[in-house]
């Protein structure tokens, strides 16, 4: 299947580990100039060369923390003055600590609110324009299932990735006439670092893992290759979703 994505500029954040690391795997592989992005700078440079191997596409990287304002603005200003945009944009960060309502004040809201929300806005925001004047545009928000099943012992992630959703479908309604479209990704279990760290914080992990339907964790390709499909010109007439990728974890009917 042509998926119609040679040659498009994608940027992906958080993507020098996990799930962003996938998906910037695949989308290089569908011949996307793919622009990663991390803190540490020896990751990128690790990724930036595994994605060169399988790909044969050339890679970029910016090395910048998307929860510090400045940072993204540095990284955004590097993204139009270097490259003039991008045609598709991931958002994607880490998610904040593990713990329940009473465990954090206001100072941890606040910085799960730059790392989970303003990061998208800022980014959505600035890119958006050049998107526009092509009449053509993929933003894709990696969310979490918690958005519509919440995850014991994360309000943090629960409460604030959930806005980001009201976002994502306010915006599909607003730029559809524009040949953008603007959907969200739902992991469910998947094997990631972060994945790893919250089975060790929370002790009914396992018996969380029992209740998906298909029997066991999902791989990151697996994710990676949805989001592909969302940002390929076959997903052409679909914006506004929310998309589990959860192996049927979530028990609701929508």
């Amino acid at each position: 299947m042509d998926l119609g994505l040679e040659g498009k500029r994608a940027f992906i954040g958080a993507s020098s580990k996990g799930l962003g690391k996938a998906v910037a795997r695949e989308l290089a592989k569908e011949g996307v100039e793919v622009i990663i992005n991390g803190r540490t700078l020896e990751d990128l440079k690790e990724t930036k060369h595994e994605i060169e191997l399988a790909s044969g596409q050339k890679v970029h990287y910016i090395q910048a923390d998307l929860s510090v304002a400045g940072e993204r603005a540095r990284l955004i200003d590097e993204i139009i003055s270097q490259f003039g945009g991008v045609d598709i944009l991931v958002t994607n960060t880490g998610g904040p600590p593990s713990g329940q309502f009473e465990t954090f004040g206001k100072r941890d809201w606040d910085q799960a609110y730059e790392l989970l929300l303003a990061s998208a806005v800022d980014l959505m925001q600035s890119l958006l324009p050049g998107m526009k004047r092509k009449g053509w545009g993929r933003i894709i928000a990696i969310t979490s299932m918690a958005v519509k099943q919440p995850v014991n012992n994360l309000i943090l992630s629960n409460s604030v990735r959930a806005s980001v959703i009201g976002l994502v479908k306010t915006l599909s309604n607003e730029v559809g006439k524009d040949g953008i479209t603007v959907n969200s990704v739902l992991p469910g279990y998947t094997a990631t670092e972060r994945l790893e760290k919250l089975r060790e914080s929370n002790a009914s992990f396992e018996k969380v893992l029992d209740e998906v339907p298909l029997g066991r964790i999902g791989r990151p390709a697996e994710f990676a290759a949805a989001v592909v499909f969302l940002a390929s010109e076959r997903a052409g007439y679909i914006t506004g979703v929310s998309l589990p990728i959860d192996g049927g974890a979530i028990k609701s009917l929508l």
